[in-house]
């Protein structure tokens, strides 16, 4: 009986060591398998998971469902370059690129400026669009520049440049979470002024019948660019691979005249890498 179990225990050690050099196989040859059919990192092969906002619109927002606006439908164009496909997802831009970083998300893709903060946390792609601060303030409101701002009560969406700008300049700025709900205080009259990004500033004061005006912009002193989780080289060479051809093919052009009609292109910018000729809006029509 006792020569019988110890036979039994050899044989079920084999069996497990059999077992394990199997596993540990497979899961050599699954890591070559994974790498060759995911070699960006992504969390889902082909497919970029990005995170973004559905408030923010010319820039990025959702319409019917869709997430759309120029940044969205650039990447769209950017991925299809390199064969990949784009599902967004809406979260809050105060917690972005935290979950970049963590990737809960492969890209943050919502007019993200970079800054020196911010590359601590994500890194970045090549500039693909600028941007000017947007000044709204409840129509009737006397102020008519940034210079006007001090005591007064000021609001911006936490985590933004503009969140920086406020502090920057000791205003001591109200924080909300995303637009809605900044353009809600102009609006209820619980603040005298948004600093916002210009376009998304346009557009809310657009849609305000007669509620909310634009009282003045500025240049914003960086560019915007994607963001992807730190060390994700292959990814980030991919997007920037991808925006110089949808810059060189017109497209870039094209959506910069879709979303910001007579918008001027300031001098010294230069979208994507600046090896690669950009396209007239009327060429790339």
């Amino acid at each position: 009986m006792r020569i019988r179990t110890a036979l039994t225990r050899v044989a079920a050690l084999g069996a497990a060591a059999v077992l394990t050099a199997t596993a540990l196989t497979a899961c050599g040859g699954g890591g070559t398998t994974d790498q060759a059919d995911n070699p960006y990192g992504l969390l889902q092969p082909g497919v970029i998971r990005a995170g973004t906002l559905t408030d923010a619109p010319p820039n990025v927002y959702l319409k019917d469902g869709t997430f759309t606006g120029f940044d969205n439908d650039l990447l769209t164009a950017v991925a299809g370059k390199v064969g990949l496909k784009v599902e967004f997802v809406g979260t809050d831009f105060s917690a972005l690129l935290s979950q970049v970083n963590n990737r809960k998300f492969d890209v943050g893709s919502s007019s993200i400026t970079v800054t020196e903060a911010r590359k601590k946390t994500v890194d970045f792609g090549n500039g693909y669009d600028f941007g000017y601060f947007g000044l709204d303030v409840p129509a009737g409101s006397p102020i008519t520049g940034f210079d006007q701002l001090a005591g007064k009560r000021v609001v911006v969406v936490q985590g933004t440049v503009q969140d920086d700008f406020a502090t920057r300049e000791k205003l001591n700025p109200v924080r909300v979470p995303d637009y809605n709900g900044a353009v809600n205080q102009l609006k209820a009259g619980t603040a005298d002024a948004w600093i916002a990004p210009a376009e998304i500033g346009d557009k809310s004061a657009a849609d305000s019948t007669g509620k909310i005006k634009v009282a003045a912009k500025q240049l914003s002193p960086a560019p915007t660019a994607y963001a992807v989780a730190k060390g994700n080289d292959k990814l980030r060479e991919a997007l920037n691979k991808g925006l110089d051809e949808v810059i060189a093919d017109g497209t870039w052009s094209r959506l910069q005249a879709q979303y910001y009609p007579g918008r001027p292109i300031p001098a010294d910018f230069t979208p994507g890498s600046g090896s690669v000729p950009v396209p007239s809006p009327s060429a790339a029509s």
